[in-house]
């Protein structure tokens, strides 16, 4: 499980995938003016009710993974918001579509914590970055479904999140990887002004018992379990 593809595994997925340098960046003085501004002006001008559950579901230190589900471009300003620096102190490193991270909205990102990401088919340089931050300690940002749904309901789940969490798990046993489910909803399919939200922050999930079978068994269970906690 050290290696992120076996032989077997690169003929399975022929898809090339690109090998440029992977890097996430936090710019303190952005992020004390962009979520603070999202924070008391923005999301409580816009919104409706704001109703966050579970905070105390989140770790404050070690390597963490937050699983939320994706509703709408609103997650990127709702989750800090719900589960970030001002909850638990920390950081987010977030992994967004490629698409996202161009032009004047990719660089202030960047800025933010956030590194490129091929959901249907993620590149080497970018699981490698995400198990790098892990390894690190820091918490990494990953939805799950990969795309955004408007319904409610749990979709299917890319494969990256599970791969990037046991692989970094077994190249540092004990490590202690927490998977926090976290499930973002909107009373409304696409959210306007008045729009009420609630954020449902569930109990972690630990890597660590996922790590006692083959890789392919391991993840796939992973899965599962993180899917039939957000449905």
């Amino acid at each position: 499980m050290r290696q992120l593809d076996s032989p077997k595994q690169s003929q399975e997925n022929p898809t090339p995938e690109k090998t440029d340098a992977v890097t996430s960046r936090v710019s303190y003085w952005l992020i004390r003016l962009v979520y603070p501004l999202g924070r008391h002006l923005v999301l409580p001008f816009y919104f409706g009710k704001i109703e966050v559950k579970g905070q105390e579901h989140l770790p404050k230190d070690g390597a963490v993974i937050l699983a939320p589900t994706h509703r709408s471009r609103w997650d990127a300003l709702v989750l800090p918001y719900a589960a970030g620096r001002h909850a638990i102190g920390r950081d987010l490193h977030v992994m967004i579509s490629a698409d996202e991270m161009k032009g004047l909205q990719g660089w202030f990102l960047s800025h933010l914590g956030g590194f490129p990401v091929n959901p249907r088919h993620p590149g080497i340089s970018s699981l490698r970055h995400g198990i790098k931050l892990l390894e690190q300690g820091e918490v990494l940002v990953i939805f799950p479904e990969g795309n955004i749904f408007r319904t409610e309901e749990a979709h299917p789940f890319e494969p990256g999140l599970g791969r990037i969490a046991l692989h970094a798990e077994s190249n540092q046993p004990g490590l202690g990887i927490k998977i926090v489910p976290i499930s973002i909803r909107y009373s409304d399919a696409v959210p306007h002004w008045g729009t009420d939200i609630e954020v449902c922050i569930r109990s972690p999930l630990q890597v660590e018992d996922y790590c006692k079978k083959p890789a392919k068994p391991c993840a796939e269970e992973l899965m599962a379990d993180l899917r039939k906690v957000l449905q």
